[in-house]
């Protein structure tokens, strides 16, 4: 039996202090990469993280590994689900969010943009959605059920750290990379060599 990798959070002091040795993996995204990540960060996506485990297999057979995200959950679950696979990973406590607050660099390809943080779209789509729930519900009854939907929704959501409607989110035209990025085939060869 194999037993999992371990995981360490680092400070941003930590990971400043030790960024030309790690391989940066931003699992946010491609929007909100765009918008601004650790220089020399890697894009992964992490619903994509299991499709780029043997890159990153690779890329952590050459040195250490820190995965970032926006607040630091998103690269606590990736660092979890590459310990799975024996492969250690470090997390960004804070993430690119303290990164940025610290006042270390971060970078934006040309012509982007910065999208909302993801966390900031959820409250404003969910909120928006039991507004409109509550209203339509004095006029038409049944309309109330869409307030219960979202509600249930992000109990759910809390119960098991995930978010379906960062998912769909994601997924929006506004949400999608602008400027020069390298696409996820191109993050995966340059991962493994």
């Amino acid at each position: 039996m194999i037993t999992p990798a371990a995981t360490t959070t680092l400070t941003t002091g930590q990971a400043a202090a030790r960024l030309t040795e790690f391989t940066v993996v931003d699992v946010r995204s491609p929007g909100e990469y765009t918008g601004g990540h650790l220089p020399g960060a890697h894009n992964v996506p992490l619903e994509r993280l299991d499709e780029a485990a043997d890159a990153l297999t690779a890329a952590a057979a050459r040195g250490p590994l820190l995965l970032v995200c926006a607040s630091g959950n998103r690269s606590a679950k990736g660092c979890a689900r590459l310990a799975a696979r024996n492969v250690a990973a470090a997390t960004l406590d804070g993430g690119t969010n303290a990164w940025a607050a610290a006042g270390h660099p971060v970078e934006r390809p040309a012509g982007a943009r910065t999208p909302w943080p993801m966390d900031r779209q959820v409250r404003l789509a969910a909120g928006t959605l039991v507004a409109a729930g509550f209203a339509a519900g004095r006029f038409w009854r049944p309309a109330h059920w869409l307030s219960g939907a979202i509600g249930a929704g992000l109990v759910f959501s809390g119960v098991t750290n995930t978010c379906g409607m960062a998912a769909v989110l994601a997924r929006l035209p506004h949400n999608r990379p602008t400027g020069e990025v390298a696409s996820f085939e191109e993050t995966l060869a340059r991962l493994a060599a």
